[in-house]
C-alpha cells in the first residue's frame, strides 16, 4: 500500500511539473501512455523489451557465475588475493564504455561481444561481495566439516554456500540494476533492437513521450523482478539471521 502510494505521488508530481512546462520536452503521463499503446499494439514494444531482457537475463547467469566463483576462491586463498587483487581493482574502475567499445571492435557486432561485455561490467562486483562473504567464513563450521571428514563437494554445498547466500542475494541485487543499464548502452551503440536501440531512435526523432514509454515499460519489469523474485530470494537467504528485539 505504501510502495503504490509512493508512486501515485511522483506521478502526480510528473504530471504537475507537465502542465506548468507545457512543453514537448516534459510530456504528461497520458502522452506517454499513448506513445506506450502505439507500440504496444503492433508488438513492438514487447519485442524490445524480450530481447533486452535475454541479453540481461544472459549477462546476469555468466556474471554471477564467473564472478561468484572467482570471489569465493580469492577469499578463501590469502596469496590468490594478494596477487589478483590489482587486477580486480583495474577491471572496477575500467569504464563500462570503453569495454564495450573494446567488445564490439575485437568480436564485432553481434550478441557474444554485446552480452560478453555487460557480464564483464558486471564481473568485479560479483567477485567483491563474494570475497568478502568468503572471508567471513565461520572457520570453526569448516573445521567441523574435517573432523566429520566431509569431502569437497559436501562442504561446500553444505558448509560454505550457505553462509554465502545472504551475499549471493546482494550480489544479485546490484547485479540486476547494473546489468541492464549497461544492456540500454550496449544496444544503443551496437544493436539493431532492443530498449536502448529504440531509445536512440527517437532520441533522433526528438520523442520524449516514446522515450520514457519505453523506459518505464522496461523499469516496470524491473519492478516486478525484484518484488517477485530478487526480494523473496533475499528474504529466504536471510531467514535464519536473528531478528532484533523491539525496544
Amino acid at each position: 500500500m505504501v510502495t503504490l502510494l509512493s508512486l501515485a505521488g511522483l506521478l502526480a508530481i510528473w504530471w504537475i511539473a507537465a502542465i506548468v512546462a507545457d512543453s514537448r520536452v516534459l510530456p504528461a503521463p497520458p502522452a506517454v501512455a499513448e506513445a506506450f499503446w502505439r507500440d504496444a499494439r503492433t508488438g513492438e514494444l514487447f519485442f524490445h523489451l524480450a530481447m533486452t531482457l535475454m541479453r540481461v537475463a544472459g549477462a546476469f547467469v555468466i556474471a554471477m557465475a564467473v564472478g561468484s566463483a572467482i570471489g569465493i576462491v580469492l577469499g578463501m586463498n590469502r596469496e590468490a588475493n594478494r596477487f589478483f587483487d590489482p587486477w580486480l581493482i583495474l577491471f572496477l574502475n575500467v569504464p563500462a564504455l570503453v569495454i564495450i567499445v573494446l567488445a564490439y571492435i575485437w568480436f564485432g557486432l553481434n550478441e557474444a561481444a554485446a552480452i560478453g561485455a555487460i557480464a564483464v561490467n558486471k564481473i568485479p562486483n560479483a567477485v567483491v561481495t563474494l570475497r568478502e562473504g568468503a572471508r567471513a567464513l565461520d572457520r570453526d563450521l569448516e573445521e567441523m566439516a574435517k573432523v566429520y571428514r566431509f569431502g569437497p563437494a559436501k562442504t561446500l554445498r553444505h558448509v560454505i554456500l550457505p553462509q554465502l547466500q545472504p551475499y549471493f542475494a546482494a550480489a544479485s541485487r546490484s547485479g540486476i540494476s547494473l546489468i541492464w543499464k549497461i544492456a540500454l548502452v550496449v544496444e544503443l551503440l551496437g544493436r539493431s533492437n532492443g530498449v536502448g536501440f529504440q531509445i536512440n531512435l527517437y532520441f533522433q526523432l526528438f520523442d520524449v513521450a516514446a522515450i520514457l514509454a519505453y523506459t518505464l515499460a522496461f523499469v516496470a519489469v524491473m519492478l516486478i523482478i525484484e518484488f517477485l523474485l530478487v526480494q523473496p530470494f533475499e528474504a529466504h537467504s536471510t531467514r535464519w539471521r536473528p531478528r532484533r528485539a523491539r525496544g
